[in-house]
Parts: C-alpha cells; sequence; structure tokens
C-alpha cells in the first residue's frame, strides 16, 4: 500500500508554551527542542520572537544549533513582528515564518476591527514580506473554523499567491466537529489545486475533547501536515496530543493508510521531559504517556496479558519509550497475577500458601488502595511464615 508522509509540526515551545502554568526558560526550551529533534519532529515551532526578548533568544539559539528539523517562528500579519521573527530564525538551516491573522467575523469585527477585504490585504501583503526574506512561509487564519468557508477560501488562493507555501486550517477555539472539518480541509485544499507545492496543514484544539478526531479526520481529507503539542498542551484545554496523532498513524495503518518520521521510542522520554520542566504532572489515564497507559489491575485484564499481552494492549510500551507493563495489585487483581507477581519477586509459593496470602492481600488492599513490592514481600514472610508455623 502506498503510504502518504504526514509531517509533524511540533509547537510545544510556542502555543503549548501559552498554556498557564507550562511557561519555560530559554535554556529550558533549549534543553526541550533537543528532545524534539531527537524525536524527529519535522518541523518545531519554537516560539514567538516579538513577544519578548527572551522568547526572542530562545528561538535564536535553536535554530542556530538545531540543523535538521525546519525551526518556525510565530508572527503576525505586521511588518515589524514578519522581521522579529526572521532575525530570530535566519541563522538556520530550514527556516519558516509562520504568519497568521484572525479571518472569522466574530474575532475580525469585534478583534481587530477590520473588513474581510482589508484582512485579505494584510495577510498577503505580510505574507509577501515573510516570502521577500524567507523561502518558507506558512500561513494561518486565525479561528478558521468559524469563518465563512467561501471567504476562507479566498484567503488561502491569496496567501498561496502571495507565496505562502502551507495553508494551516486553525481550530483556534475547538469548535469544529470531525466530519465538519475534513470538508473545511477538502474545500481548502481545492482552492489551492492549482500551486501543487502548497500543502494544508490542521492545528486543532480540544476544548470538546475532539482535536486528535479532528487532527486525523484532516488527514484523511488531504492535510498534509497536522500541528500538536507534546502531552497536548495549550491555550485552555490544549492543542492535539502530539504522540495521540502519531501512534494514531502507526497503531492503525490498516484505517490510516498513512506515515511520519517520528521515532515514536522516544514519546515517552519527551513527554517525562515537559513535565519535568513545566511542573505539569500527566493524568494518569492520559493515552500513550500516562502512567496507567500500560498499567494492569482487574484480574482478567492480568490472566489475560499473562497468556498472550495482544489481549489487552494494542501497541508495546517500548514502541513509545515506556520501559514495561505494569501489573498494578490492588484489590481487582487476581490470584493468578498475585502468583506471577510472587514468582518474579523470587517466592515460588505451592497453591496452599498462595490462598492464604491472597484472602489477606485482599483485606490489606481494601485500606491501601494497591500494595508495592516492598509490602508484598513483607505480607509474604509474615503470613506464610505464620501459616508454617501453625
Amino acid at each position: 500500500m502506498d503510504r502518504s508522509k504526514i509531517a509533524i509540526f511540533d509547537t510545544t515551545l510556542r502555543d503549548g508554551e501559552q498554556s498557564p502554568g507550562c511557561s519555560m526558560t530559554p535554556s529550558e526550551k533549549l534543553r526541550m527542542a533537543r528532545q524534539l529533534d531527537l524525536l524527529n519532529v519535522d518541523v518545531i515551532e519554537a516560539g514567538f520572537p516579538i513577544s519578548s526578548d527572551a522568547d526572542f533568544q530562545s528561538v535564536k539559539v535553536i535554530a542556530g544549533e538545531l540543523r535538521r528539523p525546519i525551526i518556525a517562528a510565530l508572527a503576525r500579519a505586521t511588518r515589524d513582528d514578519v522581521d522579529g521573527a526572521w532575525r530570530a530564525i535566519q541563522a538556520a538551516n530550514r527556516p519558516r515564518i509562520h504568519v497568521f491573522l484572525a479571518t472569522s467575523d466574530i474575532h475580525l469585527t469585534h478583534k481587530l476591527k477590520i473588513s474581510r477585504q482589508q484582512a485579505i490585504d494584510q495577510a498577503c501583503e505580510a505574507v509577501s514580506l515573510a516570502r521577500s526574506l524567507c523561502d518558507d512561509v506558512e500561513f494561518s487564519p486565525e479561528d478558521a473554523t468559524r469563518t465563512d468557508l467561501d471567504f476562507l477560501c479566498q484567503v488561502a488562493r491569496g496567501v498561496v499567491a502571495a507565496g505562502a507555501s502551507t495553508v494551516n486550517i486553525t481550530d483556534t477555539v475547538g469548535y469544529t466537529m470531525p466530519r465538519e472539518y475534513a470538508a473545511i480541509i477538502s474545500a481548502i485544499k481545492s482552492s489551492i489545486q492549482d500551486s501543487p507545492g502548497a500543502i494544508v496543514s490542521a492545528h486543532c484544539h480540544n476544548d470538546l475533547g475532539l482535536a486528535v478526531a479532528n487532527s486525523l479526520a484532516a488527514i484523511e481529507a488531504g492535510a498534509r501536515q497536522v500541528e500538536g503539542a507534546i502531552n497536548g498542551i495549550g491555550e485552555r484545554a490544549g492543542n492535539a496530543s502530539l504522540e495521540e496523532i502519531v501512534m494514531a498513524i502507526s497503531v492503525r495503518g490498516d484505517a490510516l493508510p498513512f506515515e511520519t518520521a517520528v521515532n515514536t521510542n522516544e514519546l515517552y522520554s519527551a513527554s517525562q521531559m515537559l513535565s519535568e520542566i513545566t511542573g505539569v504532572a500527566v493524568q494518569p489515564n492520559k493515552a500513550i504517556v500516562g502512567r496507567n497507559a500500560f498499567a494492569h489491575e482487574a484480574g482478567i485484564h492480568q490472566d489475560g496479558m499473562i497468556k498472550n499481552r495482544m489481549t489487552y494492549e494494542i501497541m508495546t510500551p517500548k514502541s513509545v519509550g515506556v520501559p514495561e507493563t505494569r501489573f498494578v495489585l490492588g484489590k481487582h487483581s487476581g490470584r493468578h497475577a498475585l502468583g506471577l507477581h510472587c514468582e518474579r519477586l523470587g517466592y515460588q509459593l505451592p497453591r496452599r500458601d498462595l490462598d492464604v496470602l491472597y484472602r489477606r492481600f485482599l483485606a490489606v488492599v481494601d485500606e491501601l488502595k494497591v500494595i508495592d513490592d516492598d509490602r508484598l514481600i513483607s505480607l509474604i514472610r509474615h503470613e506464610i511464615g505464620k501459616e508454617t508455623a501453625a
């Protein structure tokens, strides 16, 4: 099967960092950027240079050090922003200027206070300026999914004619639905089909919990770049989770005939590093990288896993960089799993002793919820020793 390549645009250091409580110092941004390079993402959006001197310096340092990925810098559709973005990334081996301007009527009327024609003129002028400085220009119509579709197509045609090679359709407030978003992507793709070098990109927020679903729908509709952030961090409810998009494509190749260049073995390391840098913990049940993503407590699940891991795991922990599957010993754990755990700790218990231990184990976990190895060893020595003495 011919598999289309999907470019992965990581915005952890820009949109992700805008998440409340997730700001990073320049040295932390550089450290995270190095990990994203190991992850082999195609584009690293290093920051928004005009926003602060620190962000400008962060982008500049990253652009100067990392030679493989495209390094993007964000700019509003103004001369000062575009010039600032270019100064920050001009040392990059593969620089990109990412220009954005809102296009929905609600933004044009209430925020920017300009007309649709003024928006097109401003967007095209900024893209043209960016293109005069840099060969790679991306344009994002902010709040694209609440923009009149005919007008959105008009904007897309205008910015591509002005020099944009990527048109990024932003679901800025996480408003759209998968089928709806797919139709928008398809319409934009058709509107710029006379420019074969231009690609359509997807950028989704998670306000309704649909960012990943919408991103996958966009890919199926013809988007060939998808934007996301590690751990799904970002404004409000966050961005599309990069690790979830990548692994959906990897695991469900039968349904999604696409591929990425991402080194999935580095996903868990990237997640852990970001969590450490920001101090924001990953929720335990987070897909792919959460503490419980490869943990099993229910007895039926543990028994199935012991017999064949494919009964309850659709990917291996090592495929995303997690060391191994964990069997959690709690009140839902079965006798078989308890016995196996005892064996791993060096205790091969006969059935009678295991029955004794299991009854005591259930009483203890009722209070403690889960039992760690040290407590289990103590329980084994106490209960089996007591039984032997009797």
